[in-house]
């Protein structure tokens, strides 16, 4: 079965993007074509993506799924008018909330991705530097200033969860590749012993490590089954040796891995 979807908003359509791909993922036997049309925010644009949704309806014969954060009453008639399935994130939620809070809502376009505050932009930046500035063990002298260090083989997916962290989160994470040298001797690095109460493990699955690796750098060593494996085992014995909790990241998102992360490890966010 395929379904077209829509995600509509007046804003970047972030928030209706993921909470409709949380639900759609639910979905394994549907086949999702989905669209977003973000910056809704004049009758020019609602009319053309009314005319957009009514086309899809009519090639797929059925009604699309429409996931729309459309604040302005105005834009959201006319989109209540297109031939789809409406699902409207915002007034589903914010009238109940409303009476339990016994407040009103703002009614503010892209309020959940703005910048809040100085300080919070200053932390955001402060946290990317860092796991930049710290990537791959290039530099080892600032881990003191570290909320976390992800240790684990080469592409094992530390680089892009320590980004998120920070990014996300605001959290100071540093990273560091275990070497064929630390993996012979099942030691820990010198640059990670002072340090072993802020390091987290990643591994993974050999054959997925090695797809990853052969595309990289195909035909060699490094991407071999027999290389990866060998990696792999001897990270997880350092892992279980010195009692470093670690999780799989083969079937994992970076957002899981980070959450798994910042859980385990009992890391303070510093952004909500």
């Amino acid at each position: 079965m395929k379904r077209t979807v829509f995600f509509i908003s007046d804003g970047t359509g972030i928030t209706a993007e993921t909470l409709g791909h949380s639900l759609l993922a639910q979905f394994d036997t549907v086949d999702f074509d989905q669209i977003t049309i973000p910056y809704v925010k004049d009758e020019e644009k609602v009319r053309d993506a009314v005319s957009r949704i009514n086309k899809a309806a009519m090639s797929d014969d059925m009604p699309p799924l429409v996931f729309s954060t459309v604040i302005n009453d105005d834009i959201r008639v006319m989109l209540s008018q297109s031939k789809a399935f409406m699902l409207d994130i915002f007034s589903s939620f914010l009238k109940p909330l409303e009476g339990a809070l016994g407040a009103e809502s703002s009614y503010s376009v892209g309020k959940s991705h703005s910048i809040v505050d100085d300080q919070s932009y200053k932390v955001r930046i402060d946290s990317v530097h860092y796991a930049l500035d710290n990537d791959d063990g290039a530099r080892t002298r600032h881990y003191d200033m570290a909320d976390v260090i992800l240790i684990g083989v080469s592409r094992s997916g530390k680089t892009p969860t320590c980004l998120y962290l920070a990014l996300q989160f605001g959290i100071k994470a540093a990273n560091y590749p275990l070497t064929e040298d630390d993996l012979d001797d099942l030691n820990l690095p010198k640059a990670l012993r002072e340090h072993r109460s802020k390091l987290f493990g990643l591994s993974i699955e050999p054959e997925r490590l090695a797809a990853i690796r052969t595309e990289r750098k195909p035909n060699s060593r490094y991407a071999s089954i027999n290389q990866c494996e060998s990696e792999v085992r001897g990270a997880e014995a350092i892992f279980n040796r010195f009692g470093i909790p670690y999780v799989n990241s083969t079937h994992a998102s970076i957002e899981e891995i980070s959450t798994k992360v910042i859980e385990a490890a009992g890391i303070k966010r510093r952004l909500a």
